[in-house]
């Protein structure tokens, strides 16, 4: 009868069995396994720590932006300067010198003061927005005209800076905006309440300004919305259809490879040479209106729909074939069980691909750029065919003013695009959620 002697198990058969060779080697392996694991939890930490500092930076420069800084002023409105016709008529209410007013009741706050040079430098704390605060008022009610009124009125941007506890000096290092006594004056109307901060709803609802204290994003979201809607209106259903096409029905051939090849070709091709495209073909042919969302909508859309196409085909190719071939056994047309059985199925991924593509197209300047979108827009569009600007070239804009205050009206306007892409990408997420289907 022969003996049967048992193996030794686990680590016993590697300490039997194993030469110290591969001892060495099978540590070498351990050691390369954590190494590798190392080398990707570092690149992870890191990637957070450079987004942290990039976000930190972005709001500390940027959150001040939404306060600002105002003053209560009591005026009395002079009807020499309101309405020197004294027909109150609307178009002369709307030339009267409202800012002469202003500074009329100001000087009522330093009665002291002769010298013009004082005068000028008193004078420097009011925002051109005073006038308009006074105006809008008297074009409100004509019956002000003469009577003394109290209304809260901007200060200039300096000033606002000085409030907010930042630098009087340049953003690089100047002379210090503010003199000794500018700064004694604002403190004294500090000092008798006459200085408040509050929301700065101005950011959001104003268009462009020349003075940083009255610029605002409202002109650039507005824009924004309106080139991201003919955006989706063009790139949308011709994206679907043409994946539907070339997946569901397309014949595999020559035709179509060289057809998928310029699709994956185009979805690389950088954003200036589509805005080329628009200031060769949009507006100098068909002679669309320059720096119009209508414009800017179409480049872009051209750009998001290759994007869009290869998103759709991946989420129609990712529907099992059983799917389609029940619909087809019980008697259903190719087109029956695309569209009733297929394309919802694929709806939550084209979706997805289709919000990431515009959230993309939200972020482009440099076709936008090349049609125009860059001009100086102080209103608000009110349609697709007028002068507008988006977030992206405004963010442009201002990072290439001197002053100090748009240097916390870029951070601020980084802010808001940040939370536009948010808001998207977080749409994203709860459609796939909400009509994912896992079989």
């Amino acid at each position: 009868m022969t003996d049967i002697v048992e193996r030794p198990q686990g680590a016993a058969a590697v300490g039997v069995h194993a030469t110290d060779e591969a001892q060495k080697r099978l540590k070498r392996r351990y050691a390369s396994e954590w190494r590798f694991r190392a080398y990707g939890l570092s690149a992870i930490v890191i990637s957070i720590v450079a987004l942290a500092v990039l976000l930190t930076s972005i709001v500390s420069q940027g959150y001040t932006a939404f306060t600002a800084t105002t003053m209560t002023l009591t005026v009395t409105v002079d009807p020499a300067l309101a309405d020197p016709a004294g027909k109150a008529n609307p178009d002369d209410l709307r030339a009267g010198d409202y800012q002469g007013i202003a500074r009329a009741g100001l000087r009522t706050y330093f009665p002291d003061l002769k010298e013009r040079n004082e005068l000028r430098a008193l004078y420097s704390l009011l925002s051109n927005g005073a006038s308009d605060a006074i105006r809008d008022q008297v074009m409100a009610n004509p019956a002000l005209i003469g009577q003394k009124i109290t209304v809260r009125v901007p200060v200039a941007s300096d000033y606002d800076m000085y409030a907010k506890g930042h630098t009087a000096k340049t953003p690089k290092g100047g002379e210090a905006r503010l003199s000794p006594q500018q700064i004694a004056w604002f403190e004294t109307l500090k000092a008798d309440g006459k200085i408040q901060r509050s929301f700065n709803l101005w950011f959001l609802t104003n268009g462009d300004s020349r003075q940083p204290e009255l610029a605002g994003v409202g002109g650039a979201i507005v824009g924004s919305l309106l080139t991201l809607a003919i955006t989706l209106a063009i790139a949308f259903p011709l994206g679907v259809m043409a994946a539907v096409y070339l997946e569901e029905f397309a014949p595999k051939n020559r035709w179509t490879d060289l057809i998928e090849v310029n699709i994956n070709n185009l979805a690389a091709v950088p954003s200036i040479v589509f805005g080329l495209l628009g200031l060769a073909v949009f507006l100098n042919v068909f002679g669309l209106p320059r720096s119009a969302p209508v414009v800017g909508g179409v480049v872009l859309a051209l750009m998001s729909l290759p994007i869009i196409i290869i998103a759709s085909r991946a989420s129609l190719r990712a529907v099992p074939p059983s799917i389609r071939q029940a619909a087809l056994g019980l008697g259903a047309s190719r087109v029956q069980v695309v569209t009733h059985h297929v394309l919802p199925l694929a709806m939550p991924g084209i979706l997805t691909g289709t919000i990431l593509s515009m959230a993309h197209a939200l972020g482009e300047t440099a076709p936008l750029l090349m049609i125009g979108m860059v001009a100086f827009i102080v209103d608000i569009p009110s349609g697709a065919t007028q002068a507008a600007t988006v977030l992206p070239v405004q963010i442009y804009l201002w990072a290439d003013s001197p002053e100090r205050g748009f240097v916390e009206k870029t951070s601020a306007a980084i802010m808001v695009l940040l939370a536009f892409l948010l808001a998207m990408n977080a749409i994203a997420i709860i459609l796939r959620k909400k009509f994912e289907r896992k079989w």
